[in-house]
């Protein structure tokens, strides 16, 4: 393992490292570009950067520097084990200098180690480790250790930074989600639904089109979650919801709008065939806490039916009363549709 060159003033290069820690790039990238002026600078022959993984034990390889494939493999292998230099700055949060050891091959080397320490709260944190080698022997200088752990800080904000933004990210997502969707089940809230059954019948208005709605309403689900519990409402809800997903088409939504009603916007003119889809695999489910499962749908068409979301729901609602009338597991359209 040669060296790249002699040392120069460290300082010379951190203004590159700070540019490639603010460029807000991948987060590899960054630590690579970080780590390769740092050992262009020290004149180290490798480098490497490890980090922790909040979600698995052991240290993850981040970026490294003048080692070949083979070499990178070894070194991720031998830093899982505890006394390794590596694990040991980022577990013991101690930097190392001068610490010698042999390549492989035999070459005898000097390492330099250091933990990426952040703080927040006054809470210190140890997110990994910065290290470099060179051939021996090698003392590192003062102005070097203090330029390698002006670089670990860089490196330790870096990932602290690219954490954050990538858990904001995470979060907002999350948040956008269950605004969308219904937390139980999974599927469309009532609020998602209504815009979607708007921007359909819009569409539809357009394009000539049409756009079925089916409501469905799980039978006596009051009594069953009255006499077997919220747990046991909860199941049926889940399964009905389960069932509803599988059943209707990629170009189909369905949500949950009221305590025990679902519903279905289908563009085109099939709602009434995928609403009895649905009714047949309801039909399949097994019993819950020994009730049988049954749900009644209700069907209605747009332009048929009604020319507005409102008054289409409330077409889907009337079939929907009509066909609960006729008994469970029971589907009805709107008797202009069926009479037609």
């Amino acid at each position: 393992m040669a060296s790249d060159g002699p040392s120069r003033d460290p300082r010379s290069s951190l203004p590159a490292a700070i540019a490639a820690a603010a460029s807000g790039g991948e987060l590899d990238a960054t630590l690579g570009e970080i780590l390769a002026a740092g050992a262009s600078t020290l004149g180290a022959a490798m480098g490497a950067v490890f980090l922790t993984d909040p979600d698995r034990p052991g240290l993850t390889l981040a970026a490294a520097h003048g080692l070949a494939d083979d070499a990178t493999a070894g070194l991720t292998m031998d830093a899982q084990e505890p006394g390794h230099p590596f694990a040991e700055a980022a577990s013991a949060r101690t930097a190392t200098f001068d610490r010698e050891a042999a390549t492989p091959t035999g070459e005898a080397f000097v390492g330099a180690y250091l933990p990426l320490m952040v703080s927040t709260g006054g809470v210190e944190a140890s997110l990994g480790s910065i290290g470099f080698g060179w051939p021996a022997p090698r003392v590192v200088s003062d102005d070097e250790r203090a330029y390698i752990g002006a670089l670990a800080t860089l490196a330790g904000l870096t990932v602290d930074r690219a954490r954050l933004a990538s858990t904001a990210a995470e979060r907002s997502e999350w948040f956008e989600r269950m605004a969308h969707t219904d937390p139980l089940t999974g599927l469309a809230n009532d609020r998602t639904v209504a815009r979607i059954l708007e921007l359909e019948i819009a569409r539809a208005a357009r394009q000539g089109g049409e756009v079925s709605i089916a409501i469905f309403d799980i039978d006596d689900f009051r009594a069953t979650n009255t006499d077997g519990g919220a747990d046991v409402g909860d199941d049926i809800l889940r399964r009905v919801a389960a069932v509803l997903a599988e059943s209707v088409r990629l170009v189909d939504t369905v949500g949950r709008i009221g305590g025990d009603e679902f519903v279905l916007v289908a563009p085109g003119s099939a709602g009434m065939t995928v609403a009895r889809r649905v009714l047949d695999g309801i039909a399949a489910l097994p019993a819950v806490a020994g009730r049988i499962v049954t749900v009644s749908a209700g069907v209605a068409r747009f332009p048929h039916d009604a020319t507005d979301s409102e008054a289409l729901v409330q077409a889907a609602m009337d079939t929907l009363a009509r066909a609960k009338a006729e008994g469970h597991g029971s589907v009805a359209e709107t008797e202009a549709v069926s009479g037609s």
